[in-house]
Formats: structure tokens, C-alpha cells, sequence
């Protein structure tokens, strides 16, 4: 019997926490580099949406490239260039400049969040049991590394440019090694023994798929723009309040990312994305009507836990529709989800000119409820059936 790549593995984990951390650094430092480059926030809210755009671009362009050469080669190129990006911003003094080194920054994220998703689903095939929301909580967890030291730096007035510098080395040296024990799909290492090519996923389902990713990843930039706003806005949480609602949320959800593979090999993939939606749901309503701060953080919690799981497992089963062209479904998947992330923030923002801030809320509620109607679209068969998504292996 084949040994699962559990040097593969490793590498993906090290992507993965890597990546996270390098964004949180960036983001951290974000008002620093507004500040040394003088510009207002319009301004950082334009290069914002470019970043977002050309990270869009990344993820269509990367993937089926993917499916060409492989993920091996490409995971620690496009993790090498996003880290020498981050090395850029900090010494910049003008707008333009800055709106050029974004444009790499996201066309290179773009590139490693498809490329990484699809080295996962890889590396996963490999194992008798789920491990992709293991990656995605890790990723979580550089994210939360990136908060503490980025705290630590500012607080000890580190400049800007060196600390970015330092960071982006280290994410691109780390990310050539890392890159050394990166795998291809077997599809790649032995073209010849194909015989007869694989059917074409069907293309309503790769859009259902997608659907729910965005569904799943808007309801989850929602929490991470507007949480701590809501907690002060509409139950008058202190300074020293409100932010827990967020961090509630993303305690969570990172717990939950731990658990959820044990739970899926258990239970399969839909339903954890049907039961996560209904528990995210409930969450969110709770935190809509609730008068009381400490039963918000409850819903908040429970909507942390809720949105764990659904999105690792489309990744997954995007991934898993045709090997063949693995990269190309994932990348149409991914990118729906990143449009839901990025525009879930701005549809409540324009909401709350008509209504109170909890009662846009209803949409990624909605959201949630619809997904668990959609779940089905990652098993085919009958619900009841606990069916793995990965391919078995011939022993």
C-alpha cells in the first residue's frame, strides 16, 4: 500500500501558515504605509479594489496552468513572488508605485491560493481520511502569529520597510524549502498510462460549487469587517467590548477548521457544509436579536463554528470533479469565493444607508440558508450515504 506524503504534507501545512502570516503583516502594517506614502483613505480604498482585482486574475491564470505543469513547480514560484513583494511596499513614497507592487502582491496571492488549494487536494488523495480544513486552519493560525508580532514591532516603532523586508525574505526562503517536498497529481508523473480521459465535469455544478463558496466566504468577510462595529454600534459595547465579537468569531472558526476533518471522515462533506450553514444561520440570528453583549459573542461563536468547514470542503470537491482539469474548476470556485469576500463588506455597507446594521445581517443569512438547501451539490447520491469524495487508491 502506498504511504500517505506526509513530507508533501508538511510543505502544504508550511504554505499555508506562510501565506496567512504573510498577509497579517501586511495587513497590520497597512496604516503605516498609508501614512508614508501620504495618501487618504479613498485612495487606499482604490488600490485596495486592485489588489482585489489582480488577485482575481491570478487565481483564472494559475489555474489551468496547474493543470499543465503541475502544482509542484508552481506552489513555491508563486509563494516565492508574493513574498518579495511584501519586501516592496514599505520603503515607497508615492501612489503609483505603490498601485504597481500591489498589482504583483495580487496577482501572486491569486496565484498561491489556487495553486496551494490544489497541492492540498493532491496531498490529500493520499491519505484515507479528510485533512483539507487542517491547511485552512493553519493558515488561520499565521494569520494570528502576524497579529502578535505585528503588535510587538509597531508597539516598539520597528520601520515599516525593514519589518516587511524581514518578512517577505522570510516567507520567500521558507517557501523554496518548503517547495522541495511539493508533489504533482499522478496524472502528471505518468501520462502514458492513460487510456481513456476523464469525463468533463458537468459545468452547472462547478457553478453551484462556486456559488456556495462565495455564499460561505461573503457571510465570513461580513463578520471580519462588521462584527466589532455591530457589537458598538447597536449594543453600545466599549472599546474594550467590542472587538471580542470578532475574536470570538475567529477563535472559532479556527478551532473549528481543527475538527472538522475527524468530523467529515464521519459524516462526509455535505453534510458538514449543510449542518455548518444551519449552526452559521443560527449564529448570526442569534446575534441579530440578541439585547445582551454576551449572548452576541455567543452567536458569534456559533457562527465561527458553523463557517469552519464549508468552504475547505468545496475547495475539495471542486478539486476532486476532474483531475485533469483540477486547477481550472478550482480556480472558477476560488475566485467566486474571493468575490464573495471582498464584496460581502461593501453590500452591507450599502445597506445600512436604509437600515440598521443587524438587519443587513438577513443577507449572509439568507446566504447560509441557502447554501444548506444547495449542500447536496457535493454528493450526488443519496444523502444518507456517507460517501468520500477522494478517489480510492489501488493497493
Amino acid at each position: 500500500m502506498t504511504s500517505p506524503p506526509r513530507a508533501a504534507r508538511f510543505a502544504t501545512f508550511l504554505t499555508f501558515g506562510l501565506n496567512g502570516f504573510g498577509l497579517g503583516m501586511w495587513l497590520v502594517h497597512l496604516p503605516n504605509v498609508e501614512r508614508d506614502v501620504d495618501i487618504p483613505h479613498s485612495v487606499l480604498g482604490l488600490l485596495l479594489l486592485v489588489l482585489g482585482g489582480s488577485a482575481l486574475v491570478g487565481m483564472q491564470v494559475v489555474g489551468p496552468l496547474v493543470d499543465k505543469i503541475g502544482p509542484r513547480r508552481l506552489v513555491p514560484a508563486a509563494a516565492a513572488a508574493f513574498g518579495l513583494s511584501l519586501t516592496v511596499p514599505g520603503w515607497l513614497t508615492s501612489w503609483w508605485a505603490l498601485g504597481l507592487i500591489m498589482i504583483v502582491m495580487g496577482f501572486a496571492n491569486g496565484a498561491l491560493d489556487v495553486a496551494m488549494n490544489a497541492h492540498a487536494v493532491v496531498v490529500e488523495r493520499g491519505y484515507p481520511r479528510p485533512i483539507m480544513a487542517a491547511f485552512h486552519a493553519v493558515w488561520s493560525i499565521g494569520g494570528a502569529f502576524a497579529a502578535l508580532i505585528g503588535s510587538v514591532v509597531l508597539g516598539a516603532n520597528v520601520p515599516t520597510g525593514i519589518t516587511l523586508t524581514a518578512v517577505g525574505l522570510f516567507v520567500a526562503a521558507l517557501s523554496l524549502v518548503a517547495g522541495r517536498f511539493t508533489i504533482d497529481a499522478d496524472h502528471h508523473k505518468a501520462e502514458e498510462t492513460v487510456v481513456t480521459p476523464a469525463k468533463p465535469a458537468p459545468k452547472g455544478l462547478v457553478w453551484i460549487l462556486g456559488f456556495l463558496a462565495l455564499a460561505l466566504m461573503l457571510s465570513e468577510g461580513v463578520a471580519n469587517d462588521w462584527a466589532t462595529l455591530e457589537l458598538k454600534g447597536i449594543l453600545n459595547a466599549s472599546a474594550g467590548e467590542a472587538p471580542l465579537g470578532y475574536g470570538a468569531f475567529a477563535v472559532a472558526m479556527t478551532v473549528g477548521r481543527f475538527a472538522t476533518d475527524r468530523v467529515a471522515a464521519r459524516i462526509g462533506a455535505t453534510r458538514i457544509v449543510r449542518y455548518g450553514a444551519a449552526i452559521a444561520a443560527i449564529g448570526l440570528t442569534v446575534v441579530v436579536f440578541s439585547p445582551w453583549i454576551w449572548l452576541a459573542l455567543v452567536g458569534y461563536a456559533l457562527f465561527g463554528i458553523g463557517l469552519a468547514g464549508g468552504v475547505p470542503q468545496l475547495f475539495t470537491a471542486a478539486g476532486n470533479l476532474d483531475h485533469r482539469s483540477a486547477g481550472a474548476l478550482m480556480a472558477r470556485v476560488v475566485g467566486l469565493g474571493y468575490v464573495g469576500l471582498l464584496a460581502g463588506p461593501a453590500v452591507i455597507g450599502g445597506l445600512t444607508r436604509f437600515m440598521p446594521l443587524n438587519a443587513a445581517f438577513f443577507v449572509p443569512i439568507v446566504l447560509c440558508v441557502l447554501t444548506v438547501v444547495f449542500a447536496s451539490a457535493l454528493n450526488p447520491r443519496k444523502d444518507d450515504e456517507l460517501v468520500d469524495q477522494r478517489p480510492m487508491r489501488n493497493v
